[in-house]
């Protein structure tokens, strides 16, 4: 397990570091078998300390909790907890989708670019869209079954994800329908 602990604009001691690594390896064993990396982010928001936790696990998910106190320890033991009750609640879940996946997820990088709209193409009554790349990232794709794809974005919150279908290695896409729903689009199968 490989642990990435560090401090926005605050100085956090080893101790700090030593309490995260054993709550997160008591939280992670428990739950989850083979979590692969963790990054923990301490802020300061004011007077509280806000503590944010990434835990990717080998399976491909990704869980995130974030915790707040005035206290840095009660801020990390807020997160923990939180990651805790996330964990716990897809344990089921977890066994049953990954029991039988004997290798880590795969990750195809790809970029992600968020888009300014141009007001002057509205404005003009232009089809073409004209939008300024405001920022550039890099994003990983992972490789999952649809099953894995929507808990990966029920445990993430995420309104969407994008995903490469292990069984035909195409680019899919999982969303939440306004009506509750799970979406699932597949271009392949429109063929």
């Amino acid at each position: 397990m490989r642990y990435q602990i560090s401090g926005k604009q605050i100085d956090i001691g080893e101790a700090l570091q030593t309490h995260v690594r054993t709550e997160m390896d008591a939280i992670l064993s428990k739950y989850a078998g083979r979590p692969t990396e963790a990054y923990v982010v301490f802020s300061k928001s004011g007077h509280e300390y806000v503590c944010e936790a990434v835990v990717h696990l080998s399976t491909g998910l990704t869980a995130q909790a974030t915790g707040k106190a005035n206290e840095i320890y009660a801020a990390f033991d807020s997160n923990a907890e939180k990651m805790d009750k996330q964990l716990r609640r897809y344990k089921r879940r977890l066994k049953d989708h990954h029991a039988g996946r004997s290798t880590p997820v795969e990750l195809s990088d790809a970029g992600s670019y968020i888009l300014a709209p141009s007001d002057e193409s509205e404005e003009a009554g232009n089809d073409t869209v004209n939008a300024m790349i405001i920022a550039e990232m890099e994003t990983k794709i992972p490789s999952l079954s649809v099953g894995e794809a929507v808990m990966q974005m029920e445990i993430a919150n995420a309104p969407v994800l994008v995903f490469r279908n292990e069984k035909h290695s195409g680019v899919n896409v999982v969303y939440r329908r306004d009506d509750g729903n799970i979406g699932w689009i597949d271009p392949r199968a429109a063929g």
